[in-house]
């Protein structure tokens, strides 16, 4: 199920990386706002971070970013279903 009409996902951004390079993190909102992604430190330290957000680059994904503290989410738009019997 996607929850893109759900109030809690108002505070989640569609955003496209633009450039990854350590410790810097430049992304660019669907509305053309162009974001500075803040880290934690235990990413800045994490090499098998980079090379994912390296990979996502290349490929052009798009990533949810909060809103108002432009982090990373570790979670996206999509919930489980219903389970099926």
């Amino acid at each position: 199920m996607i929850l893109d009409y759900d109030k809690k996902m108002c505070n989640i951004i569609t955003a496209q990386l633009v450039s990854v390079t350590y410790p810097q993190i430049v992304a660019k909102a669907e509305n053309g706002e162009v974001l500075t992604i803040k880290t934690s430190e235990k990413q800045r330290e994490d090499p098998l971070f980079w090379a994912a957000l390296k990979n996502i680059l290349t490929a052009g994904l798009w990533i949810p970013v909060g809103r108002h503290f432009h982090q990373l989410l570790s979670f996206d738009w999509m919930v489980p279903g219903a389970a099926t019997v």
